[in-house]
């Protein structure tokens, strides 16, 4: 009987490109990246990768292969209770992007800075699929706008760290910037008043 589905090998070729494209994109970020140096760190004729992928941004979504399931991590988080959420999710995000693991996500976090693509697949990941889902087991008031509040502080935290490498954030160790961000991101969580809305501004009366 005649053998159907891929033809041996083509899984090991596919995933060599995969292994040249995260490096290349950590290396080089998306603007820099190009098909022709992919191919090259793989390896491979150029064709191949447009064969597999279609087009740059199509090994990049590929290549940026999330290192965490958030059904999985989330629990942990939360098992102490609300009392340090903050600092355990700046403790948590610092640990993953820094491991072996963490490795295309980095290439995603340098990438933004000149990819709207790469940060609208970043924003996405972290906003929607972590926090939203957080504050949606906590049952919180407004979960979207806490969870963005939260995203916004820890993309901001990626950049400066990772990126711009501004001191002394850039080499601090994990749970001291865990210290000076989780405090902020504990009021987006779980502050009532984190996101209450202002009332109208009372009208200035002016002495004459």
């Amino acid at each position: 009987m005649t053998r159907t589905g891929r033809r041996p090998g083509e899984a090991g070729t596919r995933d060599k490109i995969l292994a040249a494209a995260r490096s290349h994109f950590t290396d080089v970020g998306f603007d820099g990246a190009t098909i022709r140096g992919i191919a090259a760190a793989a390896k491979v004729d150029p064709k191949l990768i447009l064969h597999y992928f279609e087009s740059k941004e199509g090994i990049f979504v590929a290549a940026v292969d999330f290192p965490f399931d958030p059904a999985v991590a989330i629990p942990p988080l939360l098992a102490p209770g609300l009392d340090g959420l903050g600092s355990r999710l700046v403790r948590f995000f610092l640990e993953t992007w820094e491991s072996p693991a963490g490795s295309p996500m980095l290439a995603l976090i340098r990438s933004v800075v000149s990819s709207e693509r790469a940060a609208t697949l970043l924003r996405g990941f972290v906003t929607r699929e972590v926090l939203a889902r957080l504050a949606r087991i906590l049952e919180l008031d407004q979960p979207h706008l806490r969870a963005t509040l939260v995203g916004s502080q820890l993309v901001g935290l990626a950049m400066l760290r990772y990126v711009v490498k501004v001191e002394p954030l850039a080499s601090a160790p994990v749970a001291r910037v865990a210290a000076w961000i989780g405090p902020t991101l504990q009021r987006y969580l779980t502050d009532p008043a984190a996101t209450r809305s202002e009332g109208r501004p009372r009208k200035r009366t002016v002495k004459t």
